[in-house]
């Protein structure tokens, strides 16, 4: 009996090795045998590595980039994705890595290292020359990576790879475009100009995200199709054992991101299947959005509903706030139908309004583009609508004998007339109004607490992060500061009040004239 069973155990064996070994065979025949691996090694090789002309593209890419993303126009900034070179490097670092061919890695790492300072420098560059600063919808989503971003990179990082391989490389022109490697580059540049640390960094972890996958994806997909050194048993589980904590230690990160995207994605849902079962399923929730950033958290809705299922607004916030269990600011729009309207009739109406908003929103950006140009001294074409956000953005033509003030009086003119619009005027780069202090007096009037208001908000168009405060001492305050010093300590105490940071400058006299920049003594 035991050898009946021995024997049989042996013979299971036997045709499991058989098939491990016809499946190494077609292995080797149908996928290995039919590249030229010397051939794509070569392409590689020639294309991943530092030349002129890999920075010149770099650059020129760089700058499409930060335009695009400047003027938030999706389309400039896919031409900018066209010619960018970074792919290159990216997969030589995969394939050298798959070779162990520590040469041509340090080659294509060079490569990818100067390519991308060049890139985030010249962005820098550009940022800080340019008159349009402020933050654009193409910008801001660039700076959350998730784990979807990280799906996206591997399955455009397998294709590229197998379209190389296969001989194939006008794939990569999608895979470039899928994978996004030179906007976040951009975007990290824009942080660094406008001191916008949150913004740089949530950008450089797209960037390391997609550099990391791809070259992990062509490493894996290079060894699969048999490139690479006979490797003993124990360098080829040392290999993988990196390749997983690698991807591992990329996913915490990318999976908390995730579960506060989820989070909000559920609070939604929650908000939504609130209001439709207090209206009912006659009536159509046409808007919903939800400010997460706001404290409490803003609920926004539009609701086409018949007369005789209309809701009081403040027992919804309530209800909402349980729902969600944090606290709620409902702002609810109802536009009611006749009475004994059915869904058909709420859906129509949805779509009649529709068109309407689509057509008003239109008109409204116009006008609005109009006013800000007026005001601004520009023409309508130099003024960035953000139609999605309500916000218009222009940077100011110089008027003579304008100061700071005359800039802010004409942004808060052209903010009342816009209504729920939000225009941000940048005023040409010149010097903050002086704040004058009585003789012998330490303590802000209410003329020296308009000129530091005055200087805040020139600060904040210029996406300046700190202002430098005459008199103002570094490190460890004076036990007993003299009267300079107490003044310098009541201006920075108001701009750090402001969300601004406060450093050392020079003092000039009895008047005080903040700096647009850190100087220290």
């Amino acid at each position: 009996m035991d050898d009946a069973i021995e024997a049989q155990d042996r013979r299971a064996r036997l045709r499991e090795r058989l098939l491990h070994l016809a499946l190494y065979r077609w292995w080797r025949q149908s996928i290995v045998a039919p590249i030229d691996h010397q051939a794509v090694v070569a392409r590689i090789v020639e294309d991943s590595g530092w030349s002129g002309r890999f920075a010149f593209m770099t650059m020129m890419s760089a700058g499409i980039a930060v335009l695009g993303l400047l003027l938030s126009s999706p389309a400039v900034v896919i031409g900018a994705m066209l010619i960018s070179p970074l792919m290159n490097p990216i997969l030589g670092f995969g394939f050298s890595l798959a070779l162990f061919d520590f040469v041509e890695l340090r080659r294509s790492l060079k490569a990818l290292a100067i390519g991308a300072f060049a890139a985030v420098a010249f962005t820098a560059l550009i940022v800080t020359i340019s008159p349009l600063q402020a933050p654009t919808s193409e910008i801001v989503a660039r700076t959350r990576p998730n784990l979807f971003d990280l799906a996206v990179a591997l399955f455009a990082a397998l294709a590229g790879t197998y379209a190389i391989i296969r001989g194939r490389g006008e794939t990569i022109v999608g895979v470039a475009i899928a994978t996004a490697l030179m906007p976040p580059l951009a975007v990290v540049g824009y942080g660094i100009a406008t001191w916008n640390a949150p913004v740089g960094m949530g950008a450089l972890a797209l960037f390391v995200t997609n550099f990391i996958t791809i070259a992990l994806s062509a490493t894996a997909m290079a060894r699969f199709y048999g490139f690479g050194h006979h490797l003993s048993s124990r360098q080829t589980w040392t290999q993988t054992v990196i390749l997983l904590l690698v991807f591992v230690a990329m996913a915490i990160p990318l999976g908390i991101s995730l579960n506060r995207i989820g989070r909000e994605a559920v609070a939604v849902t929650q908000a939504r299947t609130l209001l439709t079962e207090r209206f009912g399923a006659k009536a159509r929730v046409t808007q919903l959005d939800l400010d997460f950033t706001a404290e409490p958290i803003v609920v926004r809705a539009v609701v086409i509903t018949p007369q005789d299922a209309m809701q009081k607004t403040a027992p919804l916030q309530k209800a909402m706030a349980v729902q969600l269990g944090r606290p709620v600011r409902l702002s609810l729009d109802q536009v009611l139908l006749g009475a004994g309207a059915d869904a058909l009739a709420a859906q129509r109406e949805e779509l009649r309004r529709a068109g309407e908003v689509s057509t008003q929103e239109t008109q409204r950006a116009t006008e609005i583009a109009q006013l800000v140009a007026l005001i601004a001294g520009l023409k309508p074409d130099d003024v960035t609508v953000d139609r999605d956000h309500h916000r218009a953005t222009a940077a100011a033509t110089p008027l003579p004998g304008a100061g700071i003030e005359t800039y802010r009086m004409l942004e808060t003119r052209a903010a009342q007339r816009a209504g729920d619009w939000t225009v941000a005027i940048v005023p040409p780069q010149g010097p903050l109004p002086e704040i004058g202090f009585a003789d012998n007096v330490d303590t802000l009037d209410a003329r020296a607490t308009e000129a530091i208001a005055a200087s805040i908000w020139a600060a904040k168009r210029w996406n300046i992060g700190a202002l430098g405060v005459p008199g103002l001492t570094t490190g460890t305050a004076p036990a007993k500061p003299n009267l300079t010093q107490r003044r310098a300590l009541a201006i920075a105490e108001q701009l750090r009040r402001a969300g601004v940071g406060a450093s050392a400058a020079p003092a000039a006299g009895q008047r005080f004239t903040l700096v647009p920049a850190p100087v220290l003594p």
